[in-house]
Order: structure tokens, then sequence, then C-alpha cells
């Protein structure tokens, strides 16, 4: 019966069933009718299966009535409120209905009525009366009954909201509210949200916009597998006027992104994880031998049946990478790998063996290589879970600010770094801290050959017009190579006092943390000598550095989330050490053992990669555009990262990235581009099996949880609250079949 649906059983309310009380009524008054029916007019009892239908049918639509007006509610709470007042207008529509329709049947039995004997008309008539009497007795009986009954239907949702408000009343005093500070809530909104009880409409509509809005193809374009749209526009390529500049190893980012996805390597394997991939990958993962025939005898890599081995090798250390780092410790041990000097810049990087072996010393490498004849050489790199990136020393400032590497380090980096006034030595100027060492081991510092003689003059006149000083000179003999280490100065004294300006200094206008697609100057900027203004003085040794505001981050300044500056720096990192601790590292369903290459799509602080500093992972923190130049504290930090635009592709591999991160990075791209191409930029340097964190608004993380399922990614989490969400997401190896072929990537 449906009235059935609206009894109390929590056991809040009397036993005694309002069900239970209508039946009792119900047959109270039909028997007091069949009496007074019967003794009025006993001659009518062939007509009585007449009565009783009509009878049948009011009482079914007085049943159906109620019935169809169940009282289900939405989850949403501003849904809940509208609800209530249709249910309400339903009700009073519903009781004039039963009333219509009451009438009708009435008239109904009138008309038979009047075609009986005329002897029988009055008593007919008069039983009549008494039967419509009964009836609306009883229906005004049974309507404020039933009435009275969905009432407690409401009471028992306004009793349920009462204490859904007060659960979330108490999960506010949180510190950490989408993290859900225990794994057990965040298992309870997920279940509750991923349960067996989805709406059709909901799943026939993400269905459709999966279907109808994202139809994803794989790319053709010549560079297949290893495609990097803003390197690989070879449309863009062919319309340079030179290349003498190595204008074509620069980003030439196509006018809109693509938003087909990138092919797999045939036969991709689960990337071996660290630290054995330093010294082995998957031959089938990066499926280039050009580097192992031309480069073996220097040891950067060979192969070996399914895999590429990495004997640590370099050009200028054959016998291995650790020796080297510790040639140049000794060398100059003011140096002091981590401890004074903790993140470097590595220019012409190669497979990058330098900074993984830099890893032993606690210090980071920031290296980079162009995407040259040097096949795969940054993706050896990031395959072996070693920070690199796809760049060149062309005719624009690297995008990185100002004074922020601690060392700058050239090991036959091919630059040729004393032509043109010395523009690209002075763009290492600009980036290298004042106080910084340049670690230069090239040929002309220690052979004798016409050319290395010619260029060690050059560079001698350079560098001495530079301010820099010559530390040391010394030689490896077991490598049988040199290094010559210079020093930036600290001071303006030098600078003052050349008989020449040249190269001269930068106009005070000019801007060094200025540098996206900024061009090169042939200039130098003067060293900050207000104690108060970063570069004054070098940094805490780290890690005290990792956890200290910087000496140059003032009270009086404003931080990005509105306090004080350096108590909104510290704010963050408990946050995210919070975040970290309580939900990412336990709560999300990521094997971390197989985590190694993390980047922070959206660094503020440099918060996220700081809490994950006792992890076996590096974090490249990616600072957008229009965010907060927050960069130079970032690095200030004993971190680094880079600028980027996401509204393009970013300079590295496919497949680099085990793990994403994006911090309300989602909404803010979509104010300015297409989140199709963004997603499909994150399926690209993204490692199959990686996972993608997003935290953003619930309008977005719908949109992003619409998209990953699209791509057949596998959704682990989905947890909202306050209009804020947190998806956690794994791509898979789906690839789609049908085919787009990108016309300014195809030779």
């Amino acid at each position: 019966m449906a009235l059935g649906r609206y009894s109390r059983v929590d056991g809040k309310k009397s036993s005694c069933s309002t069900a239970t009380i209508v039946v009792v009524i119900a047959v109270c008054l039909v028997g007091v009718w069949m009496f007074m029916s019967s003794s009025a007019v006993p001659a009518q009892s062939p007509d009585l299966p007449a009565a009783k239908e009509s009878k049948q049918k009011d009482s079914t639509k007085l049943s159906s009535q109620f019935e169809d007006n169940s009282g289900d509610l939405t989850l949403d709470d501003s849904v809940k409120d509208g609800g209530n007042q249709e249910n309400t207008n339903s009700e009073e529509s519903n009781t004039k209905e039963v009333e219509r329709s009451t009438g009708d049947d009435s008239s109904s039995s009138e008309e038979k009525s009047k075609s009986e004997d005329t002897d029988s008309n009055s008593e007919s008539n008069e039983s009549e009366k008494t039967r419509r009497l009964i009836q609306v007795k009883m229906r005004r009986v049974m309507i404020p009954i039933l009435m009275s009954n969905e009432t407690e239907k409401k009471e028992e949702k306004t009793d349920k909201d009462e204490e859904k408000k007060a659960e979330e009343s108490s999960s506010d005093d949180k510190t950490e509210d989408l993290s859900a500070a225990t794994q057990s809530e965040i298992t309870k909104e997920t279940n509750a949200q991923n349960g067996a009880f989805s709406t059709q409409a909901a799943e026939s509509t993400n269905e459709k916009k999966s279907q109808n809005v994202y139809q994803w193809k794989t790319c053709n374009v010549t560079a297949g597998p290893d495609y990097i749209p803003c390197l690989d526009n070879l449309e863009a390529i062919k319309h340079l006027q030179g290349r003498s500049h190595y204008e074509h190893r620069e980003r030439l980012c196509p006018a809109d992104s693509p938003t087909c996805l990138v092919s797999l390597p045939v036969g991709y394997n689960t990337p071996i994880k660290w630290p054995r991939s330093r010294e082995q990958v998957w031959y089938s993962n990066v499926p280039h031998t050009k580097l192992a025939v031309v480069k073996g005898h220097q040891n950067w890599v060979k192969v070996s049946g399914e895999y590429l081995t990495f004997p640590g090798g370099g050009t200028q250390f054959k016998n291995g990478a650790l020796h080297y780092v510790d040639f140049i410790q000794n060398s100059l041990p003011d140096i002091a790998w981590g401890k004074r000097t903790r993140v470097i810049l590595d220019v012409g990087c190669g497979v990058a063996s330098f900074g993984g072996y830099l890893f032993e010393r606690d210090v980071i490498a920031m290296s980079f290589a162009p995407k040259d004849e040097h096949e795969a050489q940054v993706q050896f790199a990031l395959e072996r879970g070693i920070p690199a990136i796809s760049a060149v020393m062309g005719t624009k400032r690297l995008p990185f600010p100002s004074k922020i590497f601690d060392v700058v380090h050239c090991a036959r980096c091919r630059v040729p770094w004393h032509i043109e006034g010395g523009k690209l030595l002075l763009e290492l100027n600009r980036v290298l801290r004042p106080g910084g060492y340049f670690v230069w081991s090239a040929t002309p510092v220690y052979q004798n050959k016409s050319e290395d003689v010619e260029i060690w003059e050059a560079m001698s006149k350079l560098t001495k017009a530079m301010c820099w000083e010559l530390v040391v000179i010394n030689n490896d003999k077991l490598n049988e190579v040199g290094a010559a280490i210079y020093r930036k100065p600290t001071s303006n004294d030098c600078y003052e006092n050349r008989q020449q300006n040249d190269p001269p200094l930068c106009e005070s206008k000019d801007d060094p943390d200025a540098v996206w697609n900024v061009k090169l100057e042939a200039c130098m900027h003067k060293v900050p000598v207000d104690e108060s203004v970063r570069g004054s003085k070098w940094p805490e040794t780290w890690p005290q550095r990792l956890e200290s505001p910087p000496y140059w981050l003032k009270a009086s300044d404003v931080g990005v989330y509105g306090k004080p500056a350096p108590e909104d720096f510290t704010t963050d990192y408990d946050h995210w050490k919070h975040v970290v601790s309580k939900s990412y590292l336990n709560g999300l369903g990521i094997d971390w053992s197989s985590v190694r290459n993390v980047m922070d799509m959206r660094s503020i602080y440099g918060g996220f990669a700081a809490a994950l500093r006792d992890m076996k992972v590096w974090v490249m923190n990616v600072v957008p555009l229009d965010s907060p130049d927050t960069l130079p504290l970032i690095y200030e930090r004993g971190l680094f990262g880079i600028y980027h635009n996401w509204c393009e592709s970013f300079s590295t591999y496919p497949r680099s990235y085990d793990l994403l991160h994006a911090d309300h990075l989602f909404s803010d791209v979509k104010k300015r581009c297409k989140l199709q191409s963004l997603m499909a930029e994150v399926d690209r340097i993204l490692r199959p099996g990686g996972n993608l964190i997003l935290r953003d608004n619930v309008e977005t993380i719908a949109e992003v949880e619409t998209m990953a399922k699209s791509l057949n990614w596998k959704i682990k989490l989905t947890y909202n609250k306050d209009n804020e969400g947190l998806l956690c997401v794994e791509k898979t190896l789906w690839r789609p079949t049908e085919v787009e072929t990108v016309p300014y990537a195809i030779e």
C-alpha cells in the first residue's frame, strides 16, 4: 500500500503506524456505509456490484494521487526546498482532483439510479445521498491523515538535515577540508558519490557529453610518439628567415594547441623504478639507438638486449659522473655540495648523468638540452628519473628569473659563449646568483689546439670584462679533462671601475626578471647591494633555507593569500604538509614507490614540493604567467621550477611525469583557452599509470572528471565540499583508433 512509504520505522515516533489507523477508520466507515445502504434499500442488491465498483474507483483514485507524489528529494539542499514547495502544491491539487473525481462518479451513479422504476427512485436517491455523505466524511478524515503523514516525512527529512548540518559544522574545524583529514571521511564521501544509486539522468548526461563533446583522436605527426607541439611545428620552422642562432630549436607554438592524443611506442612498458632507472630503462619506451652509436664510447648510453643502460659517463666524465662531481668539490671546497650549493643549472646536459648523480650530494640540477641531432637525450634523462627540459640558448631569455642558480655548469655543452659580445654568457650571468660559480669543463681549458687556444683567449677577455673572477683551474687526471671555475661579483665596484663599458650595463628600465619571449640583450644588470633586496645575500644553507622565509620577504608586504608575506609563507607550508601527510600519501590510492617525476602545475610558494622533501621524488614547480611571480622565492628555498603558459604545450617529451598536481589551475586556464587542449597536454606528458591530482571548484572538477572518463582513465577519488573539490585520476594505456592529421607537424 502506498501509505506505507510514509511510515516512520526509526523508532523516533509512535509504534502505532499511520497506515494501521487509516485501515481501521476506512473499514469502520465502509461497514457503516454497507449497513446503512443495505437497510435503506434492501431491494437494490442487483446493483451492489456497480456500487462497489464505484467505491473502488474512488479509493483507487485517492490512493494513486498520493502514490505518485512520492515526496522523494534530491541530495542537493537547494533542490530540497523547491521540492517541498512542489509537494505542497501537488497535495493541494490532489485534494481538489479527488473531490472532482468523486463528484463525477457520484453523478454517474445518479444517472444510473434515475433509470430505475418510479417507486424505488425516492429510496435510491435517499441511499445515494447517504453514500455521498459518508464518502465526503471519509475523505475529510483520510486526507488530513495522509497530509499528516507527509508532514511526518518532512519532519524526518528535517531531522536528517539537522544531523547533516551538525556533521558539516563539526568538520569545519579541520584545517584541511578537501584532504578529509582522515581516510574514513574521504571513503564515506566517495562512496556517497560513487554508490550504487546513481541517477539515470546523470549517467545519460555524462555519457552524452563524453560521446558528443570529447571525440578524441590519435595525432598523426612526423614525430610520432615523441611529439612536442611547440618544438615540432615544422610549418613554422620552414618559414624562419634564419637558423644560425638556433631559432629552429626554440619554441614555435601553433596558434591553437592540439586536442589529439600522442601515440604510444610499440611495446611500451611500465617504467623501471628509481634508483634502478638511473642505470637502466626499457628500450621499448625510448626506442632510439643513435646516441648509443655516437656516444657509446663515452659511456653515455648502451643497448643491452631489451634495455638501454647508462654507465654514468659523459663526454667529460667517461669514468663516471660521481667521480666528476667530487672532482669539482675537491677543486673548490667552497662549492660545498648540498650545503652552500643546492640548485644548479646544467647547460647542454646530454642524458643528464651529472644531474642524476648530484642527488647523491643532496643537490638538484635543472638540466636542459635542445631537441636536436643528439636524438632523445632529454627523453632519456626523464625516463631515467632525472629532471630535464628541452630548451636551447638561442635568441630569447631562458624561462627563469634572475639571480637564482647557485652554480651554472657546462661540460662540453657546445655553446659559443664568446661570440656576439658574449650575449649567451651574459644570459648565464643574469640567472647566476651574485657570488655563485660558473663551472666550465671544455677542451679550451686543458687542450692547446689552435682553435681551443683562440676560444680560451676570447673567453678570458670576456669574463674579465664581466668582472668574473677566475678562482681555479684544475685537471681531472682520471678522466683526462680539466675545469675552470669562475665567480660572479657580489658588488658593483668592478663594474664602476672598468675602463670600458663593454659589455655595457643594462638600462635601469630593463627588468632582469621579465623573461617570457623576451629577446636576449648583450648587457649586464647591476648587483643588488641593499640588504633588504633579493640577491644581496646568500641564502641560508640547505636544508634550513627550505623552511625559513627568505630575508627579503618583508612583513610589510602582503602575501598571495592576504597575510603578511612571511606568515603567508609559513601558513602555506604548514597547509601542504598537512595535506600531503593526511591525504595524498595514504588517501588517494597512489603507489608512491612508483612515483619519481612530479610536476606542480601551479605552484605558489613551493609548499607542495617542500612537503615531499623526504620522498624519493623531484618536483618541477611551474609558475603560470598570469600567477603571482613567486618563482624567485621557490629557488630561494632550494627548490626549482620554470615559467609557463598553459595555453601552450610544455617543453618536455611525452610520458615524462608520474604525477601531476594542479591546484586551481584548470578553472583559470579555461577562461583563456580550451580546457580540452589542456587535458590533451596533461595526457601527453603524463605516463600511463601516472596520476593527476586536481583541486578546483566543483564545476571544473565535474568537467575534468567527464573528460577523464572519456579518455578511459581510472577515477580513483572524487570529493567536494562548499563548492571546492578534489579529484584523483589515473591515466591508462588506452589510445583512440581514429586518427587526426596535424598539418603543421607533418613533413
